[in-house]
């Protein structure tokens, strides 16, 4: 899965790949927001990505893009 999260004030998304379901990832959302103070986390490949909710802009979840392949279509 890949998910794009908008942090308030940073003009660059934070792209994570991970291998959590959209469901876990939703979950894992809604649970930080319930929280006063509470802090996004997600597991990606590479290690942990911890976002305070209060700058949370926007999460994405999205099936990981496919390279491309060739020049294009025929």
């Amino acid at each position: 899965m890949q998910v794009r999260i908008g942090v308030q004030s940073v003009p660059k998304e934070l792209v994570v790949e991970t291998s959590l379901s959209p469901d876990e990832i939703e979950q894992a959302v809604a649970d930080a927001l319930a929280e006063d103070d509470g802090v996004f986390a997600l597991k990606s490949k590479n290690g942990r990505v911890v976002v305070p909710v209060t700058k949370l802009a926007y999460v994405e979840i999205a099936e990981a893009d496919a390279p491309a392949v060739g020049f294009g279509a025929f």
